[in-house]
């Protein structure tokens, strides 16, 4: 088992899981998606880790197949992300691909909160 002293600098971490269903009816949205999360938000401060990715198949009846793409990206805290929802950049993502290109998005935040 392993064990993280709360002085470590990974114990604190809060995680933003976005789950995002495309529209069909719009050409290349998957990839339009995913260029424009790469494109957007790596470079926003506070980013510690960002990972997109496409629906993972699976035979297991509890995984969710219905959404298209997920993003799993990291900050120190709460507060860093909540800096991070009004950066400029991400007010453009929104606007110029995340409102284009999606039908639905589901957020599930969590993390060490301070």
């Amino acid at each position: 088992m392993l064990s993280i002293d709360s002085s470590d600098s990974l114990s604190l971490m809060f995680s933003h899981i976005v789950i995002f269903w495309t529209k069909p009816e719009v050409e290349n949205s998957e990839q339009r998606l995913i260029d424009g999360l790469n494109r957007y938000l790596p470079d926003i401060p506070g980013v510690i880790s960002m990972h997109v990715g496409k629906c993972a198949p699976s035979d297991r009846p509890v995984v969710d197949q219905s959404y298209q793409i997920a993003l799993n990206i990291t900050f120190k805290n709460k507060i860093v992300q909540d800096e991070y929802q009004v950066h400029p950049q991400h007010v453009e993502f929104v606007e110029k691909v995340f409102k284009e290109v999606c039908d639905k998005v589901v957020v599930y935040d969590f993390g060490d909160l301070e």
